[in-house]
């Protein structure tokens, strides 16, 4: 007669703890891959929103210094244009037609820098929209991040535990924070609480 040895129940269950233990372990490896391009996001979104905002700021004093260089040359043209109002009859033709260049000149410049204002105008908003769609999608990240640290944990509770709930609920963390994640980087939808 032919002898079957049985399987130890023990090494049964065993095998059964180091291949849920594996599992578990790829599971936390994808998270903290998932982590990894929430944090870049979250990296790469604030330096774009202070990049944004530090030129928006550049642009705004660009814009004042033409603006103060545009109010000189409005001066210097009105008080030319009164000069020439006081005086007109007493100036000599030269002086007439010097005056009158002037004004010229003035009136040109005055032109020229209020309408390089709103190229400049133009830009600081742009750069202003920039800095808040960035500052939009921040929070977003961070919050993802924090999900993913704790599905993380939790997945690390669930080997120790040999816990298969507390694993379900680590996947449910990541697979919200991977959602949360993608939409720092689309702004697909708004979370209230995060605004």
């Amino acid at each position: 007669m032919v002898e079957i040895e049985l399987p130890n129940t023990e090494e049964l269950e065993e095998k059964r703890r180091n291949s849920f233990s594996k599992k578990v372990a790829l599971f936390t490896a994808f998270y903290a891959v998932i982590l990894a391009i929430c944090a870049l996001g979250g990296n790469n979104s604030m330096k774009e929103m202070l990049l944004a905002q530090q030129e928006a700021s550049n642009q705004w004093a660009f814009y004042q210094a033409k603006n103060v260089r545009e109010y000189l040359y409005r001066i210097e043209k009105d008080e030319l244009e009164t000069q020439m109002v006081e005086r007109g009859d007493t100036m000599k033709p030269a002086v007439l037609k010097h005056y009158k260049a002037e004004i010229q000149k003035a009136s040109i410049e005055e032109a020229r820098l209020s309408k390089d204002k709103q190229e400049i105008l133009v830009e600081a908003k742009k750069q202003e929209r920039e800095r808040d769609a960035n500052r939009a999608k921040d929070p977003y990240f961070d919050f993802a991040e924090a999900l993913l640290q704790i599905a993380i944990v939790m997945s690390s509770v669930s080997i120790i535990g040999n816990s298969r709930p507390v694993f379900i609920f680590s996947i449910g963390a990541a697979v919200f924070g991977a959602l949360v994640t993608l939409n720092g980087f689309l702004l697909i939808f708004r979370l209230p609480f995060l605004h």
